[in-house]
C-alpha cells in the first residue's frame, strides 16, 4: 500500500473532469438549439454551414430584389394605361375630324383637345418615376445619351409610315428597291420628295459634281428639320445626315429621282423606304440605361429590364394636325402607330411582371430546401442530445462518488500503525 500517490483518486479526478467537460457542452448545445456553436465542434460543418447561410440570405434578399422590380413594372404599366386611354380619345377625335360635316371652328377646337392630350403624354413620360427614377422618359432604355457631342445624328425614317426621332445614327447607303446602289455619278441631279402628314416636301435638285458634295437638304418642316444635309458616297449611294434630331411627324413617302446627263432617270419607290440601313459613328457611343435587377444570390444572376420612351414624340404624335380632313385622315394612322407601340411595350412589361412571379417563386423554394440543408448540419436533435447530456451528467456524478471513496483508501494504513 502506497500513500505518496493516490493513483485511484487521480484516476476519478481525470474521468470526472472528463464527463464535466462533456456534460458542459450538452448543456451548451441544448441552451443553444445548435449542434455547432464553435468551429471545434465540427470545423467542416462549420465552414459548410456558414456558407448555405450567406446564400439563404442571399435567395431572401434576391426575392426582395424581384418584388420592387415588380413594383417598379407595375408603376410603368399603370401610366402607359393612361396613355393608352389619351391616345384612344386622340383617334376619336382624330375620325371625328376626317368627317367633312366638322367646320372649321370645329376642328381648331379638336386641334386644341388634340394639343393639350399630347402634353399630357409628355407630361406622364416625364414624370413617372419610382423610387425617383423615370421610368418612361427613354432613360431607362438600351440606349440613351451619346458620349461624344460632336457625332452628327439624324432622324430615322423607318418604313410604313412613321418617324422616329434619334440621337445615335446616321442613315446611309440609300439603295434602290432592288437592294443596288443608285450608283450616283458626276453630273447627275437628284431630287428627293416626301409626305408629311398628308402634305408633300420637296427638295430642290441637287446637281453632282463630284462624290463628296454636301448639299443641304431642304426639308424644313419634317423628319429632316435642322441642318440637314444629303451627301452622296463613295460607292454612289446617299447618305442623309442631320446635325440635330428632327421632329418627330409621319412620313407616309418617299421618293427619290436621279437623272443622269442625258435626263434618263432612275426612280426609287417608296417601298425602298426599308433598304435605308443604319450605321454607328465610331465615336458614337451609347450608353446602356436598362435597369439590372439582382434576381439571385450570386455573382451576375441578373435580370435587365428596359423601357423605352413613351412620349409624344417618340410615339409619333408630337405636334400632330387635325385641321383639314387629309391631315386628320393621316392623323389616324400615326395613332394607331402609335397605340401599337405602347401596347407593345405594356405586353413586354407584362412578361418581365410574369417572369419575375415565377423567380420570386423558384427563390423561395430555394431558400426553403437550403434551409433545411443548412438546419441538418447545424441544429442538435434535442432528443439524443438530452440521453448524451443524462449520461455525462451521471457519470460526472459516479466520478465523484469514486473519488471520495479513492480518498478514503490511504486511512487504512493508519490500520497497520494500531
Amino acid at each position: 500500500m502506497i500513500i505518496n500517490h493516490n493513483l485511484m483518486a487521480n484516476n476519478a479526478i481525470n474521468r470526472m473532469n472528463v464527463n464535466s467537460a462533456n456534460a458542459s457542452k450538452s448543456m451548451e448545445k441544448l441552451s443553444s438549439g445548435l449542434r455547432i456553436n464553435t468551429a471545434g465542434d465540427d470545423a467542416a460543418g462549420l465552414a459548410i454551414s456558414e456558407k448555405m447561410r450567406g446564400q439563404i440570405r442571399g435567395l431572401d434578399q434576391a426575392s426582395s430584389n424581384a418584388q420592387d422590380g415588380i413594383s417598379l413594372v407595375q408603376t410603368a404599366e399603370g401610366a402607359l394605361n393612361e396613355t393608352t386611354s389619351i391616345l384612344q380619345r386622340m383617334r376619336e377625335l382624330a375620325v371625328q375630324s376626317s368627317n367633312d360635316t366638322a367646320t372649321d371652328d370645329d376642328r381648331k377646337a379638336i386641334q386644341s383637345e388634340i394639343t393639350q392630350l399630347g402634353k399630357e403624354i409628355d407630361r406622364i413620360g416625364n414624370t413617372t418615376q419610382f423610387n425617383t427614377k423615370n421610368l418612361l422618359d427613354g432613360s431607362m432604355g438600351k440606349e440613351v445619351g451619346t458620349a461624344s457631342a460632336n457625332v452628327n445624328t439624324s432622324a430615322v425614317v423607318k418604313s410604313g409610315g412613321s418617324a422616329v426621332s434619334s440621337t445615335s445614327t446616321t442613315l446611309v447607303n440609300l439603295q434602290d428597291s432592288n437592294g443596288n446602289s443608285l450608283g450616283i455619278k458626276s453630273g447627275d441631279t437628284i431630287t428627293v420628295s416626301y409626305d408629311i402628314n398628308g402634305t408633300t416636301h420637296v427638295t430642290n435638285k441637287i446637281s453632282v459634281t463630284s462624290s463628296t458634295d454636301l448639299t443641304t437638304f431642304n426639308g424644313s418642316t419634317g423628319a429632316f428639320s435642322g441642318n440637314a444635309t444629303l451627301a452622296v458616297n463613295t460607292d454612289g449611294s446617299l447618305k442623309v445626315t442631320a446635325s440635330t434630331a428632327g421632329t418627330d411627324k409621319a412620313i407616309e413617302g418617299i421618293s427619290i429621282v436621279v437623272k443622269d446627263s442625258s435626263g434618263n432617270s432612275r426612280d426609287v419607290a417608296t417601298s425602298a423606304l426599308s433598304s435605308f440601313k443604319e450605321t454607328k459613328a465610331a465615336t458614337d457611343k451609347r450608353a446602356d440605361g436598362t435597369a439590372t435587377l439582382q434576381i439571385g444570390a450570386n455573382t451576375n444572376q441578373n435580370l435587365n429590364i428596359d423601357i423605352n420612351d413613351m412620349r409624344a414624340q417618340a410615339l409619333g404624335v408630337s405636334g400632330l394636325e387635325v385641321g383639314t380632313q387629309a391631315k386628320a385622315n393621316v392623323a389616324i394612322k400615326v395613332i394607331d402607330n402609335a397605340t401599337q407601340k405602347v401596347s407593345s411595350e405594356r405586353a413586354k412589361l407584362g412578361a418581365f411582371s410574369n417572369r419575375l412571379e415565377h423567380t420570386i417563386n423558384n427563390l423561395g423554394t430555394s431558400s426553403e430546401n437550403l434551409t433545411s440543408a443548412e438546419s441538418r448540419i447545424r441544429d442538435v436533435d434535442m432528443a439524443k442530445e438530452m440521453s448524451t447530456f443524462s449520461k455525462n451528467n451521471i457519470l460526472s456524478q459516479a466520478a465523484q462518488a469514486m473519488l471520495a471513496q479513492a480518498n478514503q483508501q490511504p486511512q487504512q494504513v493508519l490500520q497497520l500503525l494500531r
